[in-house]
Parts: structure tokens; C-alpha cells; sequence
């Protein structure tokens, strides 16, 4: 039997929300391999987490847990040697998660020391777990099947619905603790970003400026329109990179994969990178002086024009869409 191991994230004993869509994916490659659903929690004690998501079910047989104080803070060695020691105990023939900035770091580290195959960013789950993953920037699909005695996977948040709760309760198993080492890894200090917006990956609605907005101070505007539209502030590489917003609201390829139910795109020119990160939208709407911009190849809706003449109509149209 294929038993399916996903590795499980927690935000101050909480499970991640973003954990969800890779629950739905392992489901998926279990039902198709024939085979049960497992989890497995890492941190220096386990217990509680482990407890709390057992008994929501999502359809796992088992959450096993393993404790180990350089689980926490959070290191992709330690991680790493924490899922090979759990892969050898549990036999498990599959081992993912959602393809988070933490699994993305961890799992090929992983991967590599059971010399096992990894594919990364699956968008679909075929006969016989066959994986779909995009391939040269999102521009084509490749089906691909893994062999060997055990195989990785990262799944794509955007492209999977979120694990609902509910079903038998699973039982929780202890692991016998891993040696996982940091490997002369340190941290230092850990800040979180404290936003009353949606998280970025995890909002119906996303405004992206790009290197058209110049400066900073630009995307004030875009502030404002993301609020009214109670959504996330995104941007492009050629933004975060000159310094206008912080990085971790990058779109793209190198970024966030994002897939609301509305992307405004606004001076962005439409670079593949960039594409490869949010045309899975379901509406696309892009303002841009440059009509032969690649953006419109993909908008559902575009608005030719400069961002300075045009954002300020749409900020006093979607208000007064609000007061009446």
C-alpha cells in the first residue's frame, strides 16, 4: 500500500491555513495509489498540535509526531533530517506538503538525501498519481510519474481547494525523536508581518503594482484601492527589487503563486516571470500606458492609459459602488 505522509505547518499551534491545499493534493495521490493518509508534525513538543489536528480528521488514518527542540525555530537541515527519520519509520511511499516558502526549502533537502525524486509546484493528480507540474514558466504541463521506494512532492496552494474538516478522528503516534542537526545554522531573530489584509496567497482579491509606480510613495494609491476592495497588496519582481515594497509581496515565478478571484494588475508590463505567478486568476484586469504590453494578453479587462489618470477614477467609482 502507498501511504501518503504530509508534512504539516503551525502558527503558534495552529494549523497554517495554507497547509490545506496540500492536504487536498495528498488525498488525491493516495486515492489513486490506493493507499491511506498520513501527517507528520515537527517541533520541539508536538503534542497539542498534533492532538488538535487529529481530531479535526481531514481524512488522515494517522498524525505522527516528532519532538526535538532544533525543529524550533524553524531550519530547513533540521526539518530535513526530521522527515527522513520519519519517512524510514513509517515506510511511506509519498511525502509533501503545499509548496510553502518553509517545505520548499526543506522537502528537496530531504529528497536528496534518500536520493528520492521530487516534483515540485503539482497542479493536478492523474491515474495512477500521475503529477502535473508547469514547466519553462508556466508555458507548457508535464506529466510526470515517479519510481523508486519513496517519492516528494510540493503541491501549488493556488490550484488545489483547502482540506475541510470532518470524518473519523485519526490516531496520533509518537516517532522516535530524529538526530537533526542545524548544521551550524543559526536564527538570529524571527519578525513577522502584522497586516490587517488578507494574507497574500490566501486573498479573493489582489492589487499588484509594478515598475511603472516609481517609487514607494506611489503605491499609497494602491493601498487605497486594495483596502476598499478588502484585499492584498502585491507587486512585481522589478518592484520589490527597487526597493518601493518589502519582497514577501512579490508575485511570481521567484515569489508568491497566487489565484484570487480578482488580479488588477497596475503598470505592470507582463514579464513571463511575473505571469507564471498569478494568470490563474479567475478575472484579470490590467491598466497600463503601453497597449502592446504582454499583460493584456492575459487581462480579462485593460485599460490603456497612465496609473496616475486612471487609478484616481477607479478609486472614486468602486466608492461610490460601496455608499450606494
Amino acid at each position: 500500500m502507498s501511504n501518503v505522509l504530509v508534512v504539516l505547518e503551525f502558527s503558534d499551534g495552529t494549523l497554517k491555513s495554507s497547509c490545506l491545499p496540500g492536504i487536498t493534493c495528498a488525498k488525491q495521490i493516495a486515492d489513486a495509489n490506493g493507499g491511506e493518509l498520513h501527517f507528520l508534525v515537527l517541533a520541539a513538543d508536538p503534542a497539542a498540535s498534533a492532538e488538535a489536528v487529529a481530531s479535526a480528521g481531514f481524512g488522515a488514518s494517522t498524525v505522527h509526531t516528532m519532538a526535538n527542540p532544533a525543529f524550533e525555530p524553524f531550519t530547513a537541515e533540521a526539518w530535513a533530517d526530521g522527515i527522513v527519520a520519519a519517512v524510514r519509520a513509517t515506510n511511506a511511499a509519498v511525502v509533501g506538503g503545499t509548496a510553502s516558502s518553509s517545505l520548499r526549502d526543506a522537502l528537496p533537502r530531504a529528497a536528496a538525501l534518500l536520493d528520492a525524486a521530487l516534483t515540485s509546484e503539482v497542479t493536478a493528480v492523474g491515474a495512477e498519481a500521475v503529477l502535473t507540474r508547469p514547466i519553462s514558466a508556466g508555458r507548457a504541463l508535464l506529466d510526470q510519474a515517479s519510481s523508486g521506494a519513496v517519492s516528494f512532492f510540493t503541491a501549488r496552494g493556488s490550484e488545489f481547494p483547502p482540506a475541510e474538516a470532518g470524518g473519523a478522528a485519526a490516531a496520533v503516534a509518537a516517532l522516535p525523536p530524529a538526530d537533526a542537526s542545524t548544521r551550524g545554522v543559526t536564527v538570529v531573530d524571527v519578525q513577522k508581518t502584522q497586516s490587517s489584509r488578507p494574507a497574500l496567497s490566501e486573498a479573493e482579491v489582489v492589487v499588484s503594482g509594478g515598475r511603472g509606480m516609481r517609487e514607494g510613495e506611489n503605491f499609497k494609491m494602491l493601498e487605497e484601492l486594495t483596502d476598499l476592495l478588502g484585499g492584498a497588496l502585491g507587486a512585481s519582481r522589478a518592484a520589490t527589487d527597487a526597493g518601493m515594497v518589502p519582497a514577501d509581496l512579490q508575485v511570481g515565478q521567484t515569489g508568491k503563486i497566487v489565484a484570487p478571484d480578482l488580479y488588477i494588475a497596475v503598470a505592470i508590463s507582463g514579464a513571463i516571470q511575473h505571469l507564471a505567478g498569478m494568470k490563474g486568476s479567475k478575472t484579470i484586469v490590467a491598466v497600463n500606458k503601453d497597449e502592446e504590453a504582454p499583460i493584456f494578453q492575459v487581462a480579462d479587462y485593460g485599460l490603456v492609459g497612465k496609473w496616475e489618470d486612471e487609478l484616481p477614477k477607479i478609486l472614486e467609482l468602486v466608492k461610490a459602488a460601496k455608499a450606494g
